[in-house]
C-alpha cells in the first residue's frame, strides 16, 4: 500500500519553476474562484504533466484589481511524491474571513481513498499572503465549497468515487460504505469534521456535488451524473436522504454551479440552450454556459444569462461580492486555448438574458498556458 498521499504536499510561494508557470504549462484546468471582503479575488485550478496524472499541481494566482490583472506563479501546491497528484481544488472564505485553499491527494491518477487537504490563510487580505501547515480532513475528493446553516453548522461536500465508473490501483474495503456523495459536518469551525451520511445517486458520475440549504430548513444535494443533474434531500443535516433521482436539469455529463446568493434566490450555472425559458432541452456537449436564477428554492427557473457559447467549455465555480457583483470561472481547451476565463454579471443581468449592469464582463481572460503542448 502506498504511503505518499497521506503526507502533504508542500506550498511554494513565488515560484520560479518554469514548468509551474503559465510559459511551461502544457494544459491546465477546473477552476475555483472566492472573493475577499476588501475585493482581493483569488483563482486556482490544476495542471501539472502532459495531462490529469501523477505529479498533478495547484496553481494559485490572485488579483488586486478586480480581475482585469493576475499574478504568474503566486503560490504552487505539488507533493515531492511523484507518484502523487494534486487535483481537484477549490476555494472558500468562512464566516471568519479565512481563507480555505482545498485539493485532493491520490496515490497515481485514483487509489480509491483519496483525500481532502487543506491549508488556511488567516488574512487573505495582506501584503504578504502566508498559508498555515496543509492537513488532511477526510476521505474522497471536495471540488465545491462548503456552507453554513442557520444553526451554525459547516457542511462539506466530499465524495469518494464508485467502483463503477472508476479504476483503483489500490482497495479498500473498509471505505466501501462511503463510496457516496458524502456530507461530512463541523460543528467549531473547521477543528474538527464527522462524516454525517451520503447518497448513492443513480448513474452518478464523478459526484461533484453541491449542497444548499433550504427556506424549510432541509438540504438539497445536486449532484453531477450520466444525463445531467441529480438530487436528493435531507431534513436531519445530512444523515439521511430521501427523494433521491433526476431534478429535470439534463446536461452533457460536466459540473455544474448552485449556490445560494445574497438576495436569496438561488443561481445554477449548467450547460443549457440559450432558449432556455421556450426550451428546456439541453445540449450534449460542454457549451452554451448558461446562468440562471430561482426564487423558490429550486424548484423553477428564469432568466438566461449565455457566458459563453463555444465548444469545450466546462467546470463553472462562482462566487458573491457584497455589491452584488457575481463572478463565475471556468475553463476553455483545457489541451488547446488552455485558458482559464471568468464572467462577472449580476442578477439584473441573468433575468435581462444580456449584460446590463456597467461593471458586466463576459470572457475575461485570467490565465492562459503557453506551454509546449503535450504530444
Amino acid at each position: 500500500m502506498n504511503k505518499g498521499a497521506m503526507t502533504p504536499a508542500q506550498l511554494y510561494a513565488h515560484t520560479d519553476r518554469p514548468e509551474w508557470k503559465a510559459a511551461g504549462r502544457q494544459w491546465q484546468g477546473i477552476p475555483a474562484i472566492e472573493r475577499t471582503a476588501k475585493g482581493r479575488l483569488y483563482a486556482c485550478w490544476y495542471s501539472g504533466g502532459k495531462t490529469e496524472e501523477p505529479g498533478n499541481i495547484i496553481v494559485v494566482e490572485k488579483s488586486d484589481d478586480d480581475g482585469k490583472t493576475w499574478s504568474d506563479g503566486f503560490y504552487t501546491v505539488a507533493h515531492d511524491d511523484p507518484e502523487v497528484r494534486c487535483f481537484d481544488p477549490a476555494l472558500w472564505i468562512d464566516p471568519k474571513g479565512r481563507l480555505w485553499l482545498f485539493w485532493t491527494q491520490s496515490w497515481m491518477k485514483y487509489d480509491n481513498r483519496d483525500g481532502v487537504w487543506a491549508a488556511i490563510c488567516d488574512d487573505p487580505d495582506a501584503e504578504n499572503v502566508v498559508f498555515g501547515a496543509p492537513r488532511r480532513l477526510m476521505n474522497g475528493l471536495m471540488l465545491n465549497k462548503p456552507i453554513v446553516t442557520k444553526k451554525g453548522e459547516w457542511l462539506f461536500p466530499a465524495a469518494l468515487w464508485s467502483r463503477s465508473f472508476e479504476k483503483a490501483l489500490e482497495d479498500h474495503p473498509e471505505l466501501r460504505d462511503e463510496e457516496l456523495a458524502n456530507v461530512y459536518a463541523s460543528l467549531d469551525a473547521g477543528e474538527t469534521f464527522e462524516r454525517r451520511g451520503g447518497v448513492d445517486m443513480p448513474e452518478r458520475a464523478f459526484d461533484e456535488h453541491c449542497l444548499v440549504e433550504l427556506n424549510d430548513g432541509r438540504l438539497w444535494m445536486t449532484v453531477r451524473t450520466k444525463y445531467g443533474i441529480g438530487q436528493a434531500f435531507s431534513s436531519d443535516g445530512g444523515r439521511t436522504w430521501e427523494n433521491i433521482g433526476p431534478s429535470g436539469h439534463t446536461g452533457p455529463n460536466a459540473r455544474f454551479f448552485v449556490r445560494r446568493l445574497k438576495s436569496g434566490r438561488l443561481i445554477l450555472v449548467n450547460h443549457l440552450n440559450p432558449s432556455y425559458q421556450t426550451s428546456p432541452q439541453t445540449w450534449n456537449a460542454r457549451n452554451n454556459l448558461v446562468a440562471m436564477l430561482s426564487d423558490d428554492d429550486g424548484k423553477t427557473w428564469k432568466g438566461a444569462l449565455v457566458l459563453d457559447t463555444r465548444d469545450e467549455i466546462s467546470y463553472p465555480d462562482g462566487v458573491q461580492a457584497d455589491n452584488g457583483d457575481i463572478y463565475v470561472i471556468y475553463d476553455y481547451e483545457r489541451y488547446g486555448a488552455r485558458e482559464i476565463l471568468m464572467a462577472v454579471f449580476t442578477e439584473e443581468d441573468v433575468l435581462e438574458g444580456r449584460l446590463v449592469s456597467p461593471r458586466g464582463r463576459l470572457r475575461q481572460r485570467v490565465n492562459r498556458a503557453t506551454g509546449e503542448k503535450a504530444q
